[in-house]
């Protein structure tokens, strides 16, 4: 079987769930050798991720997720706003955030979060040069704090509760990638 042998034409969406964080769509396909499914899809806008570097610490933000219902210490992120650029996205979740300011922000990768539900992209960046404002702002719904942690010990303790967030564990994996180059 050839890679063209594989792919899928979308017949026909249909959209079934409008939320504030993404849509569910319906998704009619017919694979190249006839057979013809329904599948269900999310899109939703990207997420940028900041894995910020100060000395030999990173800064983290702790907060409460309501899917796990449980805390998660994580990078700083959040999702790309309309008519914003990733980068963009980046060093203003970084602020709002933490309060620190970039003077460097490094495009360290991107990718799909979870190609098998969500449509869109995930992308992760590295900020140096940090200087600190002192003023972070939040949203109205969102209460974190932040805190630095060595960095061998962030690598270290990654997949232990509460650093458990898996796409700070793909941010981990570009870090340590471009660490050893």
């Amino acid at each position: 079987m050839t890679d063209k042998d594989l792919i899928w034409k979308i017949n026909s969406v249909k959209p079934l769930l409008h939320t504030p964080v993404f849509d569910v769509i319906e998704q009619s396909e017919t694979a190249a050798n006839g057979v013809s499914g329904d599948y269900v899809a999310m899109q939703a806008p990207d997420w940028a991720m900041v894995v910020a570097e100060l000395g030999d610490s990173f800064i983290l933000v702790r907060q409460w997720r309501h899917s796990s219902e449980k805390l998660s210490l994580e990078f700083p992120g959040g999702v790309v706003d309309s008519g914003e650029s990733p980068e963009q996205a980046a060093r203003r979740e970084l602020l709002e955030e933490t309060g620190f300011e970039a003077g460097e922000m490094l495009h360290l990768g991107s990718v799909s979060p979870n190609p098998a539900l969500f449509k869109n992209r995930f992308h992760v960046f590295l900020a140096r040069d940090l200087r600190a404002t002192g003023t972070q702002n939040l949203d109205d719904d969102e209460f974190l704090t932040y805190e630095t942690m060595p960095i061998k010990e962030v690598i270290d303790r990654y997949g232990e509760e509460p650093f458990d967030h898996a796409l700070m564990g793909t941010a981990l994996a570009f870090y340590m990638r471009m660490s050893d180059n």
